[in-house]
């Protein structure tokens, strides 16, 4: 099975008719870069009726997972 990673991608969308670009900068999960960039297009052009050609993506980073906080496996709490 594949590892699951988590890529913070910056960009921008360009449209015609605004005066500056509207910047983004969104976390993504997927298993490949690829696919993580196809649903930053899937996801912005639903949201901003953007087109592929509208969106600019400037960087992508990929994100360590977060460590997991000592004491909370499971986080069982006492039943009254």
């Amino acid at each position: 099975m594949s590892e699951v990673k988590r890529f913070r991608i910056f960009g921008e969308i360009v449209k015609p008719r605004l005066f500056a670009p509207m910047r983004f900068a969104k976390e993504v999960t997927a298993t490949k870069l690829s696919h993580a960039i196809e649903r930053i297009y899937a996801d912005l052009g639903s949201r901003h009726r953007a087109k592929r050609h509208e969106i600019r993506i400037l960087r992508v980073e990929e994100i360590e997972p977060p460590e997991e906080a000592p004491g909370r496996e499971g986080d069982e709490r006492p039943k009254e």
